[in-house]
């Protein structure tokens, strides 16, 4: 027998609801239009609807700083608690061989998508989408996956699989002769932590003190292969390079405390994505093989 139905209010538009949620959760309307797959004046339009019809304001200072008011902060943890257990809902009924990974453009162009047609020629039923990670994200809700590199107490965090340890170097390229005094030192803007990391494992820093800063880690690998300065980079990033003979480490890599990890939600477990998770982990521990006699070249 179905239960008497009970009367339940009115809710504003689900667009509305989904837009302010990914804005509140990412901490800007361009992660969420990248999330939702919109447009920016989409999102932004969306969520000024919603004040409207709830009669608040949810977001508040510059708009380039926005932040959450007391009543978005409210709105925003039941809402993002709803979209999940949503998700979790159709997901424990739903049969899919689609993995949806996501992962920071770097380590997507560098290290997974040069990998991905050996996965599609042994796993031919299993599809893997990419999806862009924000610099900081440990969880995606529009994937199933996030692959990137973690460190510190992250590591042992409920959902964490570690893939292989992460290794860093100082490379250049090796057209370069003057190694001292005249090259930048290349950093990128979305992970800062290269030189640091160099530096706190006892390495000597003997560059010039001027830096040039990019945008991602494959902005600096490209820039450090065309001669534009030397930088400290991961070996996974690096190794196909520096195997072609297009970059140089000469003062070897070092462990930096960090892996390469999959992060996964406990709920979203399933035969295809365990494959994927093992396939990840061997692809990882082969490249991580080819650091012995590889890094000095």
């Amino acid at each position: 027998m179905f239960e008497k139905p009970t009367a339940r209010t009115p809710l504003p538009s689900l667009n509305g609801l989904r837009a302010f949620e990914a804005m509140g959760r990412l901490g800007s309307a361009t992660r969420a239009a990248a999330e939702l797959h919109v447009t920016h004046s989409a999102v932004s339009r969306q969520v000024k609807v919603l004040e409207a019809v709830l009669g608040v304001t949810l977001f508040e200072g510059p708009k380039s700083k926005l932040t959450l008011t007391e009543a978005g902060s409210a709105l925003l943890a039941g809402l993002s608690q709803g979209f999940d257990t949503l998700g979790d809902a159709v997901r424990s009924v739903q049969v899919s061989n689609v993995v949806r990974i996501a992962i920071h453009n770097s380590l997507a162009v560098k290290w997974l998508i040069p990998r991905l047609p050996t996965f599609e020629r042994l796993h031919p039923g299993i599809t893997i989408e990419l999806t862009d990670l924000p610099v900081d994200a440990v969880r995606a809700r529009s994937a199933d996956l996030v692959v990137r590199f973690l460190d510190g107490d992250r590591l042992s965090a409920p959902g964490v699989e570690l893939l292989a340890q992460n290794y860093v170097g100082v490379v250049l390229s090796p057209e370069v002769e003057d190694t001292k005094g005249n090259l930048p030192m290349l950093a990128a803007a979305s992970h800062t932590r290269g030189w640091l990391a160099w530096s706190e494992a006892g390495r000597p820093i003997e560059f010039g003190a001027r830096t040039r800063t990019l945008a991602h880690l494959h902005h600096v690998l490209d820039a450090a292969v065309s001669g534009l300065g030397v930088a400290v980079l991961p070996w996974t990033l690096v190794a196909e390079a520096i195997l072609a003979d297009r970059l140089r480490a000469p003062y070897g890599f070092v462990g930096d405390g960090g892996h390469l990890v999959a992060c996964v939600a406990h709920d979203r477990s399933s035969p295809a994505m365990r494959r994927v998770i093992d396939w990840l982990r061997r692809e990882a521990k082969t490249t991580t093989d080819q650091l012995g006699g590889a890094a000095s070249r």
